[in-house]
Order: C-alpha cells, then structure tokens, then sequence
C-alpha cells in the first residue's frame, strides 16, 4: 500500500514538475536572450549567453523613448483599475441586493459588451477621442478599457456580494449606520476577496490589450506595448532589447499577482471567477 501511495506520488510531483517546466521554458528563453547580443542571438543556438551584457536593458532604461511606454501603460491601466472597481461596485451591490423590471436583460447586456472584440469600437472610439480632444491621452485608454472591464468587474463582485447575507445590511441600518458609512466600513471588507480578484483581471486586462491602446495614442500615451514595434528597422529586428522590453513588460503583471495572490485563492475557491 505504502508503495502505490508513493508511486502515485512521485507520479503526481513527475507530471508537474515537466508542466512547470514546459510553463517557465518560453520565459527562461525570454529572458536568456535578452542577456545576449545580437551577433550572439543569430549566430548560434545556445542554452545561456556566452558574452553577458545587459547593454538591452541599459538601452530601455535610458532611452525615453522606451521607458516612457511603461509609465504611460502604468499610468492608464491604474486608472481603468480604479474606474472599472468604482464604478462596478455600487451596480454590482444593486444586481445583488435588488430586483426591478429588466435586472436579468441589463446584467445580460452588460455581459455582451465583455464578450465583443476590441475591434468592433476601435473607429467610434477614434472618432469621439479625437473630436473632444482626448486622443493621445491617458484618459482616454482607461475610460476605452471600462467598456470591458466594468461588465467583468460587476460579474465577479455580484457573485460575492450574493454570498453576504442581507441581514447584515439590515443589522447596519438598525444601529445607525448610512449607506455609504455601512458600504465602506463594513460590507468592503468582507467582499475583499472578490475586490482582489476584480483588480486584478481588470489590471491584467488592460495592461496587455493592444489594439485600442495603440489606435487612440500616438505619441504622449503610447503604452509599451505599441512601442516594442519600434524593434524593427531598415538593419532586421533587435532581438535583444525586444527580449529585454518583454522581460520588463512582464514584471508588472508577476508583481500584481504576488501582492493580491491570497485575494485571488479566495476567489477562486468562493466567489464567481
């Protein structure tokens, strides 16, 4: 018995130590090549540099031109993060807490808007942007992405907030407390979870959409994203500091999951995700 239970086990650790290293390999490359030269790169297949240079990441770093791409992608994705949970918050609790004539056909249509391309409002956005002045503008990427995210936002918070039951609320307003005293103090802190989760694919989201980024900015918001495009020129592709940019364009979404990682267990094991 002790023999299967170990066979399984060991069976069990085989499978996912190569799942795991199938996940890293594309990674770990990413990085090996960001660490090589570009006569290196193309001249030779090899496992790790055999000249180290971070010459790559020393060209993003003081080039801004490139290092302006991450504070543009950080600035519009940190306000689609804090818009789309605004705003979803207080429709979420309203979808949860109460029903009124249609409560299933708007949740439906707001999901709708989440399952359609970004294509489809590429041009209208476009349009409106640069006819209020708001093309190439920060604003502008974040206020594009909550037509995404909010929908997504509302669909994961009302599956927590069902999960409060509504004597709670009743016990708040019976020993005094407003609506918006009640909301912050008490009922955020047990959807917190959900919050995390929220965040967190609003974040994911918006940082790694491309096309309506790129199609509403052009010079003074261009995320990083659009910026990578820049790699090639008349001489090919600079390989090397197009790993280092993917490197770098990876590091904002590793350290979002580590902080909200206990969040994001939480809602997956309770919530709607």
């Amino acid at each position: 018995m002790a023999d299967k239970t170990t066979s399984r086990i060991s069976g069990s650790t085989v499978v996912m130590g190569l799942y795991l290293l199938f996940l890293m390999l594309p990674v770990y490359w990413l990085v090996n090549m960001s660490l090589k030269t570009n006569d290196e790169i193309l001249s030779a297949f090899t496992l790790w540099p055999r000249d180290l240079t971070f010459a790559n990441y020393a060209t993003i770093l003081t080039d801004a031109s490139w290092y302006m791409g991450y504070v543009n992608s950080i600035i519009y994705v940190t306000l689609n993060t804090v818009i789309s949970i605004t705003v979803a918050l207080p429709a979420a609790y309203a979808f949860s807490r109460y029903s009124f004539v249609g409560d299933k056909h708007l949740f439906f249509w707001l999901l709708t808007n989440r399952m359609a391309p970004p294509a489809v409002f590429a041009l209208p956005f476009f349009q409106l942007y640069s006819s209020v002045g708001l093309f190439d503008t920060h604003i502008a990427v974040a206020l594009a992405h909550t037509l995404f995210n909010v929908p997504l936002a509302v669909w994961i918070l009302e599956g927590f907030m069902r999960g409060v039951p509504k004597e709670i609320d009743e016990t708040a307003y019976i020993d005094g407390y407003g609506f918006g005293r009640f909301f912050v103090k008490i009922f955020m802190p047990l959807i917190a979870s959900g919050i995390g989760v929220a965040a967190f694919f609003c974040f994911m989201f918006s940082w790694v959409e491309l096309l309506l980024s790129r199609t509403l900015t052009s010079v003074d918001a261009k995320p990083i994203a659009a910026t990578m495009t820049r790699t090639v020129g008349a001489s090919g592709v600079d390989w090397g500091v197009l790993a280092a940019a993917g490197v770098l364009t990876i590091l904002p979404g590793a350290l979002v999951i580590y902080f909200v990682r206990n969040y994001i267990a939480k809602g997956f094991a309770l919530g709607r995700v």
